[in-house]
């Protein structure tokens, strides 16, 4: 386990200084810049000259980019550009929403996916084509047509739940999950579909081996053999899934904020990119990597749990 922590630790600071670097300078050297975005076309070149002078703008890329750093070691990832309000706020004030929905997704997949996984791998047959049927649609529905599917549906034909917009769990947690249904449904089906694929494989694996047979020979309850053997055994790739589908949710995050007008990182980091607000790009992609990094240990962990010669090593 101690050389689990060690690993983690090291490959973690790596990752998060090479997600630091090429964000800060791709956001640096896309065309255009703040001082440009702030003053608009009426701007002289004096004025913009001089805005840029003021921004820190025309300071060496490096120069720029340490002076980032440093403060980020200390806990200050600096203040935005065209607001003055520091970077820190800015996000806090956004990470509500946006994990609520990355975590609603989770779950959302993960119930729905494993049960239909399950069914799929004892049933075989009808249901099992069926799961194949959905894991290709989920993953070839584009998350933004089907949003517009949803709200179509849900939110104009039928007016049951709210087209977009977002309420605080503090405020009213009904309207808060009320608010959340669509956008969840939306960002989580392809992982529905590709946890239940995964399960049904997994599933079905131990199924056909021999402990199960034994196990049936000695009278166990079907429903004991698979709830409490065989899907235990089966979790191994169905976490490793899992774990990477959570990541990949932040980035799904960016479509789907915008498309239900939720106020989270995801659409943050769409303005702050188009004004060229860097120091809110560098702390948006900071976080995501963050999340990423405890992924990774997450996953880790709980294989460790699930697999006692990874404990061991």
């Amino acid at each position: 386990m101690t050389r689990l922590l060690a690993r983690w630790l090291v490959t973690s600071v790596l990752l998060l200084f090479v997600v630091s670097v090429l964000t800060f300078a791709l956001t640096a050297l896309a065309p255009g810049d703040a001082a440009r975005v702030i003053l608009g076309m009426n701007g002289t070149q004096e004025q913009y000259e001089a805005l840029r002078l003021q921004l820190g703008l025309d300071d060496p890329l490096l120069v720029r980019y340490w002076e980032w750093l440093s403060g980020a070691l200390r806990g200050d990832l600096g203040e935005s550009i065209f607001s003055g309000q520091p970077v820190v706020e800015i996000i806090g004030g956004r990470l509500g929403p946006t994990f609520s929905l990355v975590f609603g997704a989770l779950i959302f997949s993960a119930v729905i996916g494993v049960a239909l996984g399950i069914a799929s791998a004892r049933s075989r047959g009808f249901l099992s084509k069926a799961t194949d049927v959905i894991s290709l649609a989920g993953a070839s529905i584009p998350n933004f047509w089907l949003g517009f599917l949803l709200v179509t549906a849900f939110a104009v034909t039928l007016p049951l739940l709210p087209a977009t917009g977002y309420v605080e769990f503090t405020d009213s947690p009904s309207e808060w999950a009320r608010s959340l249904v669509l956008p969840v449904i939306t960002l989580g089906i392809g992982g529905v579909a590709l946890i239940a694929k995964q399960t049904r494989d997994s599933m079905s694996r131990q199924l056909s081996l021999e402990y199960v047979d034994a196990m049936r020979a000695q009278g166990l309850s079907e429903q004991s053999i698979v709830f409490r053997h065989v899907l235990k055994n089966a979790a191994i790739p169905i976490t490793t899934v899992l774990g990477v589908m959570f990541i990949g949710l932040f980035s799904g995050t960016v479509l789907v904020e915008n498309v239900f007008a939720l106020p989270g990182l995801g659409g943050l980091v769409v303005q702050a990119t188009a004004s060229h607000d860097i120091p809110v790009v560098q702390g948006v992609a900071l976080v995501f990597a963050v999340m990423v990094v405890i992924a990774n240990l997450a996953v880790d962990l709980i294989y460790g749990l699930l697999n006692p010669k990874a404990r061991a090593q």
